[in-house]
Order: structure tokens, then C-alpha cells, then sequence
């Protein structure tokens, strides 16, 4: 019997067993992450290595300099989430692994471990989407959430609506045009001379100043629950330069508070018109601007207005982190999805 086919049974085999630990891996940007789930939400460890400060000298990351640290640290960060849970790596019953989206060289550092991990470990290899981790954060901690709801995905590399109908079911109702709303808070926290990241900067920042710029996004998909984020990015950077070239002060603070004001507000309009056309009561927010603190003081104020309930995951899991990926590998493997085998590779996009 091949390895897959051995697979097959395990992993069958699993879906119907009481306690199931998964052991993830994330690797997908800039943060290696190695997590130990029970059951989809009991996080036993979830280790976390940075490369914040490394990449913050080049203004963002640098995908070689990237995989090459990803490298250095996995090794350590696997025995360290051992060591945290209490456990032996041979009482995982599964690996879970980020095969997509994400840098492709940080992510073959990932699936490559996790291959020759669960292959050592003869045990079963689940595939999981960076996206659906993000989404499966609020499981971990939430409790009580449970689908049907509708999902507004805020990340670096994605700006979506989703319509989660169960674990493993969705539906897109829309997405962004152009540039992500992470990508473009990082974008203009560039111009204002900002260290990366720039969305926690331009957070801080904005606290200090005015709304005094009316800045607007694009009009042209006001009736329908795309976005597009491209026109406020070129605003404020042309509002920079006009001011650099006439010699006037840039006011970074005021010019932050406006750009932030703007775009949640186009977050806050779009959920709240995906949660009138369903009649779904429940907004998940996932990805790494679902820390910014704006958008979730926004979000509740017009959740309380509007009688319906918005569900963020806590800080430590709306950024990349590795137990996300296992609490959306153990509801994979509840519905029998993901099975992957030693072909696994890394792709760099993958469909929402």
C-alpha cells in the first residue's frame, strides 16, 4: 500500500475520532509559525517568529531574505511548540500546512517541512489556503461562532466579501478591483515615511490628527460590494507631493486620520450592504487590518445601529500565525477535504 493510499484510511479514520491535534505551519510572508490545535479551538501552542525588524530596513519584505530566514527558524520553532504543548511529535494525528497564497519561496519552506514531517510521521498532510486561515481565526477566538456569516476579509493581500454558508462553504459577493486595503495602507504609510508595517503606523498616527482631507474612493462601484483602493492611494500620495513641491508642511497626521477615515468607512458601508442583501446577522472580520482599531470602534457602532453581530479575532490571531491554519485543517478534515499528497507545492495565488 503507497503512502497515499495509507492516507486515505488515516485520514477517514480521523474524521470520525473524538480529539484530534493537529500540528500547522505557516510560512507564507513574513512570520514562520508553528501551532498545536485540539479539535479546531484549544490552541496548546502557537509559536510565532518575526521578521518585522529585519525587513523593516528595506521598507518591506524581501521575499529571498525572507525564505532564507524561514529556513533558520523552522527546525527551532517546531521543537519549541513541542515543548509548549507537552507533547511528542508522535502524538500528532496531523500536519496542516499553508500551501497558498504568499510568497513562493517562503511558502516551499513550510510545505517542504511539513511534507517530510508528516511522511516521517506517517500520518496524514492537510493542504490549507492562507485566506480560509484568516477566516478560521474567529473560530479560535470565538468560541461560540459558527456559520452561516458573512465575512469581511481585510489583509495585505486580499480585500474581500464572503458569504461563509458552513465550515468549508463559500461564496464571494465581492472583492476588491485593484489594491488590497493592507497593501494600500502600506502604500501610503511609504509616503508618509512610516517604518514597515505601515498599517499599525498609520493606526497610531491617525489618533493624533484630523480628519481635514476629503478623501473618497472610487464611486463607480457604489451599487455593488466591490472595492477599489487605487484612487485614495494616488490622492494621498499626489496631496504629498503638491505639498513637498509648494514647500508646505506635510501635516502626516491629518493626512493619516483622512485616508483611515475614508477607507473604513468604505469597509463599514460595503458590510453593511452584504449583511442587508442576505439577511445574515453575523459579520466575521479575518485578516490583518482587522486589527486596525478604527474599523473595529466603526464596525461595533454600526453593528449595535443596525442589529447585527461582528465577531474580530484578538490581536496575537488576526495577523499570520500558524493556529489559524490548524483550526481550518481540523474543519477541513471534519468534511474530508484536503487531503494532499507528496506532490504538494506551493502556489502563490490561490482562489478565495
Amino acid at each position: 500500500m503507497s503512502y497515499f493510499e495509507r492516507m486515505k484510511v488515516k485520514f477517514e479514520n480521523l474524521r470520525h475520532k473524538r480529539d484530534v491535534l493537529i500540528l500547522s505551519i505557516e510560512s507564507s510572508c513574513d512570520e514562520t509559525s508553528i501551532a498545536i490545535v485540539k479539535n479546531g479551538r484549544e490552541v496548546l501552542a502557537n509559536i510565532i517568529t518575526t521578521q518585522i525588524p529585519i525587513h523593516r530596513r528595506f521598507g518591506g519584505v524581501v521575499p529571498e531574505v525572507a525564505s532564507r530566514n524561514h529556513i533558520l527558524a523552522i527546525s527551532n520553532i517546531f521543537e519549541e511548540a513541542l515543548m509548549q504543548a507537552n507533547l511528542k511529535k508522535e502524538d500528532i494525528d496531523a500536519i496542516a500546512v499553508t500551501y497558498g497564497a504568499g510568497l513562493i519561496g517562503a511558502l516551499l519552506v513550510g510545505v517542504n517541512f511539513a511534507k517530510g514531517l508528516a511522511y516521517s510521521l506517517d500520518i496524514p498532510l492537510i493542504a490549507v489556503s492562507h485566506v480560509h486561515g484568516h477566516i478560521a481565526a474567529n473560530y479560535i477566538s470565538h468560541i461560540e461562532l459558527e456559520p452561516p456569516f458573512i465575512c469581511l476579509m481585510v489583509s495585505g493581500g486580499h480585500t474581500a466579501i464572503l458569504k461563509v454558508e458552513d465550515y468549508n462553504k463559500f461564496s464571494l459577493l465581492g472583492s476588491t478591483m485593484d489594491d488590497a486595503v493592507g497593501e494600500a495602507f502600506d502604500k501610503v504609510a511609504r509616503v508618509l515615511g512610516l517604518p514597515y508595517p505601515g498599517g499599525p503606523e498609520i493606526d497610531k498616527l491617525a489618533l493624533q490628527g484630523e480628519n481635514k482631507y476629503k478623501l473618497v474612493v472610487s464611486h463607480s462601484l457604489k451599487d455593488s460590494l466591490d472595492f477599489s483602493f487605487s484612487g485614495i492611494k494616488t490622492a494621498v500620495v499626489n496631496l504629498v507631493h503638491n505639498k513637498t513641491q509648494k514647500g508646505e508642511e506635510v501635516d502626516k497626521a491629518d493626512i493619516a486620520c483622512s485616508f483611515q477615515e475614508c477607507v473604513t468607512d468604505e469597509l463599514c458601508n460595503k458590510a453593511g450592504q452584504a449583511i442587508q442583501q442576505t439577511n445574515i446577522k453575523k459579520l466575521v472580520i479575518a485578516g490583518g487590518v482587522g486589527a486596525n482599531s478604527r474599523l473595529n470602534q466603526k464596525m461595533r457602532i454600526f453593528a449595535e445601529k443596525e442589529n447585527f453581530q461582528v465577531y474580530s479575532p484578538v490581536l496575537k490571531y488576526c495577523t499570520d500565525n500558524a493556529a489559524m491554519i490548524a483550526s481550518a485543517g481540523y474543519y477541513m478534515l471534519k468534511d474530508g477535504l484536503g487531503l494532499a499528497d507528496l506532490s504538494l507545492t506551493a502556489k502563490p495565488n490561490v482562489n478565495l
